[in-house]
């Protein structure tokens, strides 16, 4: 197949999941409609992720503290200054491009086990920041967003964030966007760099490349990406609590890329949902629904070593991005 037809198919793919979700807004049941729309944002957060660990080769466990300063970047002016729904979310991802870089700046003076260390103290930090200004953010108690304060006014009427429709079909643009973006970059100039140095660092830099300012770009658009989720979690769902910054919300991200394949475009969605799907059901029948999850995590990295996406292009699918 031509690099022109690949390239083709590729979209359509994309363009048809896009166009699959959006038409689930209409038959999805309630519950499920607005579960979905919980899954779609934490893909976001998935998509970020891969692109600094799939891509890059850089394994990180900080973070939880980019989805966590969109999360307050957005949410906290909101409640405390009385900032509109737009100014909040930009208020968001600008925190999460400022933590971004300023992690990256330091962070990737290190590399390896040591670069995972040092991502996880960073957001340890952050979290008992979080914890320390309590009067402010409340702590693991958290912050709930009122509905009149997560409304767009536009022109005589407004967008309410708090309708299911809308809430589900701006989970579903804020994916899209993710998703495209993410794809651009992938199969752009950059993303090639970027896959050269998570093969082999040292002949990148002989071949020329700069490979810090290329990481340290990964980095932040990773925590952009990663902060727009965290800002759109507090807007649409109404809440912002400590419990994000844990390190357990580093390590949920990573283990949706790898169920659904590291370095694919379209694996942490998938990852994303199973995951969240399986906890679902399973904690409805046992309190014990973590064993089960953990034994049907076993077999599919046993049957699946590169994740569902990463495996099935290895084998079948090989144009899959």
């Amino acid at each position: 197949m031509s690099d022109d037809g690949a390239t083709a198919r590729v979209y359509a793919l994309h363009a048809v999941v896009i166009a699959l979700l959006v038409a689930l807004n209409f038959i999805l049941p309630e519950y499920h409609h607005g579960v979905l729309a919980r899954v779609l944002v934490l893909a976001v957060f998935a998509m970020g992720y891969n692109l600094l660990f799939g891509y890059v080769g850089l394994l990180s466990l900080g973070h939880a503290m980019f989805f966590a300063a969109g999360l307050y970047g957005a949410g906290l002016p909101l409640y405390h200054l009385g900032w509109g729904v737009v100014p909040a979310f930009a208020g968001g991802v600008g925190a999460g491009f400022l933590v971004s870089l300023i992690v990256g700046l330091l962070a990737l003076r290190t590399s390896g086990v040591a670069f995972m260390i040092v991502t996880m103290m960073f957001a340890q930090v952050f979290y008992l920041v979080t914890l320390y200004f309590g009067a402010w953010t409340r702590g693991d108690e958290g912050l709930v967003l009122q509905q009149q304060a997560r409304q767009i006014t536009l022109g005589t009427g407004t967008l309410d964030l708090t309708n299911p429709a809308t809430r589900y079909l701006s989970a579903v643009a804020l994916f899209a966007a993710a998703l495209f973006a993410t794809l651009a970059i992938v199969r752009s100039r950059h993303g090639r760099v970027l896959v050269a140095i998570r093969e082999n660092e040292e002949r990148a830099k002989m071949l020329g490349y700069d490979t810090f300012a290329n990481k340290l770009a990964a980095v932040v658009t990773s925590g952009v990406i990663c902060a727009a989720a965290g800002a759109a979690y507090a807007l649409l769902f109404g809440y912002v609590g400590s419990t994000f910054a844990s390190v357990q919300y580093s390590i949920l991200p990573l283990l949706w890329v790898l169920l659904g394949g590291a370095a694919t475009t379209l694996g942490p969605l998938l990852g994303t949902l199973f995951m969240y799907y399986v906890i679902d059901i399973t904690s409805s029948y046992t309190s014990a629904y973590m064993l089960i999850v953990g034994a049907m995590l076993i077999l599919l990295v046993l049957w699946f070593r590169k994740g569902v996406l990463g495996t099935l292009r290895d084998r079948w699918l090989g144009w899959l991005p």
